[in-house]
């Protein structure tokens, strides 16, 4: 049996794939380029991606049998080309929330504590030079009592949401399917009501550019907005031209709609403000997080060999 890794590179260089050589040889490649994809995968029985996109265009001409998403997200995978094809296509489900909720508390933490600012006064000899005992501007304000709105409360919005409590945040949440959970409402209300907004939701037809202009101008003035789902979840642009016009207090990203992001994206504009806080797409990396992805990935292959359903996001009904 043959496996091929194509983007080990997006995955971390610190993680050892040997793990899945007990099923067969394995071609590991650091990246792949698009018109590089179906040579690579022609001869293989199992393929593991991260971001690298694969359809009609690439799995036409392949034996692929199997297709790991390294990954809980398979956006980059065209499903149903795959069940068309009967290519198995298996996620892995809950490996990151725990990353992902602590780098979500971290960016809204940065930017509502205004940690930029105040290091900054330190570093450049501001606060040695004032004479005074606290540099106290910008102020900051405490999060106990504010609203942490939060869009997709799957495991990840959950554990945020469990993090927002211990702040003491009243948590508000809206989610695809409607529940009668204390703190439910419905996207509209989450965006004029919250004052943080932390996003998590898969991207599909109903949430691409759920955060549009529209529902940015009904937010309140100073909330703080931040995306760790999908780039393509809100609109780029509206968002850099409410930050741009002061319509919005702050904002952090980890999510970009082509990534690595571009010089010529919209968010580019406001990138290095002090109210803004763009890290590239590792929220859900950290080490622990990526080593339970990789086991769990052989925890698939292994069922996939063995005749057994595990994490098969292609049978799945739509």
């Amino acid at each position: 049996m043959k496996i091929v890794i194509l983007d080990r590179a997006a995955m971390g260089y610190d993680l050892d794939f040997s793990v899945l050589e007990k099923f067969g040889s394995i071609a590991v490649y650091d990246f792949t380029e698009k018109d590089e994809v179906s040579d690579r995968i022609k001869d293989a029985d199992i393929v593991v991606v991260n971001k690298i996109k694969l359809g009609r265009d690439n799995l036409y001409n392949s034996s692929v049998s199997l297709i790991c998403e390294f990954a809980t997200g398979y956006d980059n995978i065209d499903l149903t080309y795959a069940r068309e094809k009967k290519t198995g296509v298996a996620n892995v489900i809950g490996y990151s929330t725990d990353s992902v909720a602590q780098i979500t508390l971290a960016t809204v933490l940065n930017l509502s504590c205004h940690i930029k600012e105040y290091s900054r006064s330190v570093y450049s000899g501001e606060y040695a030079k004032s004479g005074i005992p606290n540099i106290l501007v910008p102020a900051y304000h405490e999060l106990n009592g504010k609203v942490w709105g939060i869009v997709g409360y799957g495991n990840i919005g959950k554990a945020v949401g469990k993090v927002a409590r211990a702040l003491g945040c009243k948590v508000i949440f809206t989610r695809r399917t409607r529940t009668d959970e204390d703190g439910y409402t419905d996207i509209d209300t989450l965006c004029k009501t919250a004052d943080i907004i932390t996003i998590h939701t898969p991207l599909n037809d109903e949430s691409r550019n759920l955060i549009n202009e529209s529902r940015i101008n009904s937010m309140k003035p100073g909330v703080i907005i931040v995306n760790e789902a999908r780039g393509a979840v809100w609109d780029e642009s509206a968002i850099s031209n409410a930050i741009e016009k002061g319509k919005i207090g702050a904002c952090g990203c980890d999510v970009y709609t082509r990534e690595p992001i571009e010089d010529s994206s919209p968010l580019m504009r406001i990138a290095g403000r002090d109210n803004v806080c763009l890290t590239p797409h590792m929220a859900w990396a950290a080490f622990e997080a990526r080593k339970r992805c990789l086991y769990e990935t052989a925890e698939n292959i292994d069922a996939f060999i063995n005749g057994k359903n595990r994490n098969r996001v292609d049978l799945v009904e739509i």
